[in-house]
């Protein structure tokens, strides 16, 4: 299992890459998560909003992703490992537990805990809210099987 930190890097490039190739193109490349074939998560991709926090949905190249505004300020993967205990910062918006990696602001990667399969979500602070973000996201999320959930959360992001 790849801890997030290790996966950091490579989210960010990848994002990076996404947010370079959004200003030119109308499709969004993102990288497919190891478990984005769950059927769990072709239900949340079929239920995801138009818009979100003002900002257009936009076309992705991968299985069970989203991405919104140009360039995308909001990155949604499903079926990526679910996080395990941790100390990191866990806050419930719209039903679901999240934990935020808040090591490159403004830009949050926010995972979904104690939901299989998990869904990761990147927000860019300085377009969009993230808590505007995952109130919209929550519910869809909220579908997703809960098998744990964080023993102190908050309920907003800074």
């Amino acid at each position: 299992m790849r801890s997030p930190r290790r996966r950091l890097p490579f989210l960010a490039l990848a994002v990076g890459a996404a947010l370079t190739l959004t200003a030119c193109t109308a499709t969004v490349s993102v990288p497919a998560a190891d478990g984005a074939d769950d059927p769990l998560c072709a239900e949340v991709t079929v239920r995801l909003p138009d818009a979100v926090d003002g900002q257009e949905r936009r076309w992705t190249d991968a299985q069970a992703t989203g991405a919104w505004g140009t360039p995308a300020s909001v990155i949604l993967t499903c079926g990526v490992e679910p996080p395990g205990p941790t100390e990191a910062r866990c806050i419930t918006i719209g039903g679901v537990d999240w934990i935020v990696d808040e090591s490159d602001p403004p830009r949050y990667l926010i995972r979904s805990y104690g939901r299989t399969p998990a869904v990761e979500v990147y927000a860019d602070n300085s377009v969009v809210s993230p808590n505007e973000v995952l109130s919209a996201l929550g519910p869809i999320v909220s579908q997703l099987p809960r098998d744990a959930e964080c023993t102190s959360t908050e309920t907003l992001l800074d």
